[in-house]
């Protein structure tokens, strides 16, 4: 067979799913390419795969049998079990990104409002780790909450046993002990270690407090969502708070599933003054001026 692919969020970051089904495909024996509308005749089955609700979707005709999955067309949509079942990964797809992409556990604990993640994967739970990059310099670690894992002890001697750099994605400090920290310090860090403060009725200041005592503040990163159920005192705490501990903040605007809501003004002029470290550091956002005769403390009035 010749399989096409669609990556139809575009190419800036590896598309897992695409991955996964253009190694399986190739390992029976089949081409597979980026599907190209000069040639639209010339597949036998075209493979689009959307992460997002609010991409635009592919719209050409093509002329054979067309499979579409991804979050961004169904949160239900699963990969065949016999994909499902390798652990291949066609690193060739996207040569311009010199890493691994990996999960040792799929699901999670929590049932956040905002996140579709245990809809989608249900209950957390371990799983094989993904073939590396043999060309790969360090490793992303997709786990949308790595110490939940059961199995969190033996994902970091993986980790360790590789000598590569680590860049870890879903780490929730609600749960994090001494002994978690004392591990994560011996990884090497490629980045922040991405943490979260999404609900601000949750207040994390007094955990924030105790893993700072383990954790070098610069090594982390707290992602802020903002637009969902926050007010902007609220926003303004978690975002000091974080600030006064020496944590970078990142702010998240809330998107809804069916990407019916668009971020406010605020959020994007509150997002563009903490996202940007050398403004950050260098104003209060009162003071913060996105555009010509425009200061932010109009917000805060």
């Amino acid at each position: 067979m010749k399989i096409g692919l669609v990556d139809v969020d575009g190419h800036n970051f590896p598309n897992l799913a695409l991955m996964r089904l253009s190694a399986w495909h190739k390992a029976h024996g089949d081409c597979v390419e980026w599907a190209d509308p000069m040639f639209g005749d010339d597949y036998d089955r075209i493979y689009k795969s959307k992460i997002f609700t609010f991409t635009p979707d592919d719209t050409f005709p093509w002329n054979c049998e067309v499979i579409k999955g991804g979050t961004g067309y169904d949160v239900r949509s699963r990969l065949p079990i016999e994909v499902e079942q390798s652990t291949a990964m066609d690193y060739s797809l996207y040569p311009q990104y010199p890493f691994s992409i990996q999960f040792f556990s799929r699901g999670c604990i929590r049932h956040c409002p905002f996140c579709l993640v245990h809809d989608k994967e249900g209950a957390i739970h371990p799983v094989e780790p993904l073939q590396l990059n043999p060309n790969g310099k360090h490793i992303e670690v997709l786990d949308n909450n790595f110490f939940a894992n059961p199995e969190w002890k033996s994902a970091i001697d993986y980790l360790l046993a590789t000598k590569q750099k680590v860049n870890l994605h879903g780490v929730d400090i609600r749960i994090m002990n001494e002994e978690q920290a004392y591990w994560l310090n011996k990884l090497r860090l490629h980045r922040n270690i991405h943490i979260a403060w999404d609900l601000p009725t949750l207040d994390l200041t007094g955990k924030l407090r105790e893993v700072t005592r383990y954790i070098k503040p610069y090594k982390i990163m707290c992602y802020v969502l903002v637009g969902f159920n926050s007010t902007i005192d609220e926003d303004m705490y978690r975002i000091e708070t974080l600030r006064s501990f020496g944590i970078k903040p990142y702010v998240m605007p809330y998107r809804d599933f069916e990407n019916k809501r668009i971020p406010t003004q605020y959020e994007k002029d509150l997002a563009q003054y903490v996202n940007k470290p050398m403004i950050f550091k260098s104003c209060t956002f009162a003071d913060f001026s996105p555009r010509k005769g425009f200061k932010c403390k109009k917000y805060l009035q």
